[in-house]
């Protein structure tokens, strides 16, 4: 009888053993110098590398959420090298659905990684899977199968609507005079409010139920809290729920297709507006010689998005009065209530309440909530008699 030997580890292996395992520059460098010794290597590689991505698809991450995670701890030079992996291994992977769809399309527009010797960039490339590997396990996104997502798409072609709400965010962005920003930005959340309780009217009478859904959005620091306190008034005036991780940067919403796209696109504006008469009111702040930029910041965000919360919060009860006589309707939305808060349940049995902290500047506050008031939003409009 003749005994096989057992293979010597690939050099790829070796570097990996000495690399990917120990969070030490030198250790980096020794893996580095092996890769960067055998060119022969770089197959096998790039071919490891698309099955950390392939393993982090299996763990709920989703393509956007890993490119932020990395921009967040590594460098441009290693988005680009992720974006990279992903669309080459995307034609292996199973189609998930059009939000996924739509992330990679994004992706494929990144620049490929600049080219640079073999040492720098063996070293990217184990820094990138030092970061893969440290992954942990998320809530599943998947779009209650990519065939249903599809066909959702297809059956529903995005409403006339959509285009209209772009543009008036887009301009409420761009102008200069608050007046005009609060008229755009209500004129968009009654837009988005008449969308949605369009599709809620169409699904009811689908014959198959529509269902909720989940997507995540970056919650990025600085000013994270007040971040994701403004994105959880902006998910729950529109029918939606956020649930916020800290640690990465991101919140989870909670809710049916046309609202997550109300609340991802009136959050954006909502966050770009703020960031404009935050810098606006923090320069005449200077100009009477105060310097504290932090805590001033940190208290205005704060503050525009308690006061955004509360006037939202406010129009919807005003709203919920106002629909009592519309009996087709009501039904229809408190069924979506209940399927969206059993869904928030099922993807997250615990979750704990957090307070804002360090807001301390009386000036910020002060400001801030002035500016939540220009951006005043009328969160649904008043419906007609059933």
């Amino acid at each position: 009888m003749t005994s096989s030997k057992p293979l010597p580890p690939s050099i790829v292996e070796r570097a990996f053993e000495a690399a990917l395992y120990a969070d030490t520059d030198a250790t980096l460098d020794t893996g580095a110098s092996l890769l960067a010794a055998d060119p022969s290597a770089d197959p096998e590689l790039a071919r490891r590398g698309e099955e950390f991505v392939a393993s982090a698809w299996r763990r709920g991450w989703q393509p956007a959420d890993v490119v932020r995670l990395v921009r967040r701890e590594l460098d441009d030079v290693h988005v680009r090298l992720l974006s990279a992996l992903i669309t080459a291994q995307a034609p292996n992977d199973r189609p998930r659905g059009p939000r996924w769809t739509d992330q990679l399309a994004d992706l494929a527009a990144t620049p490929a990684p600049p080219r640079t010797d073999r040492f720098t960039h063996a070293t990217t490339v184990l820094e990138l899977y030092r970061l893969l590997l440290t992954l942990p396990t998320l809530e599943s996104l998947d779009e209650q199968s990519a065939r249903s997502g599809e066909s959702a798409r297809r059956d529903h072609p995005e409403s006339r609507m959509l285009p209209r709400i772009r543009a008036l965010l887009a301009k409420a962005e761009a102008t200069g005079f608050p007046e005009e920003a609060e008229a755009l930005s209500a004129k968009a959340q009654e837009l988005m409010a008449r969308h949605s309780i369009d599709e809620a009217l169409l699904a009811a009478g689908a014959p198959a139920a529509d269902a909720p859904r989940a997507c995540r959005l970056g919650v990025d620091a600085p000013y994270e809290e007040a971040k994701a306190v403004l994105l959880h008034a902006v998910a729950d005036a529109n029918r939606c729920r956020a649930v916020w991780n800290e640690a990465l940067g991101f919140s989870t919403v909670v809710g049916f297709e046309p609202d997550l796209e109300a609340v991802e696109l009136l959050y954006t504006s909502l966050l770009v507006q703020a960031t404009a008469a935050m810098t606006k009111a923090e320069a005449a702040q200077r100009a009477r010689g105060r310097k504290r930029t932090k805590t001033f910041r940190q208290s205005f965000l704060a503050a525009y998005a308690h006061k955004t919360g509360t006037r939202l919060a406010a129009a919807v009860a005003a709203e919920t009065a106002a629909t009592q006589s519309t009996t087709a309707l009501l039904p229809v939305l408190a069924t979506r209530d209940l399927a969206v808060t059993a869904h928030v349940d099922q993807m997250f049995p615990t979750t704990t309440t957090t307070r804002l902290r360090g807001v301390t500047d009386e000036a910020g506050w002060t400001e801030g909530t002035a500016a939540a008031n220009r951006a005043a939003l009328h969160t649904h409009p008043r419906l007609p008699n059933a």
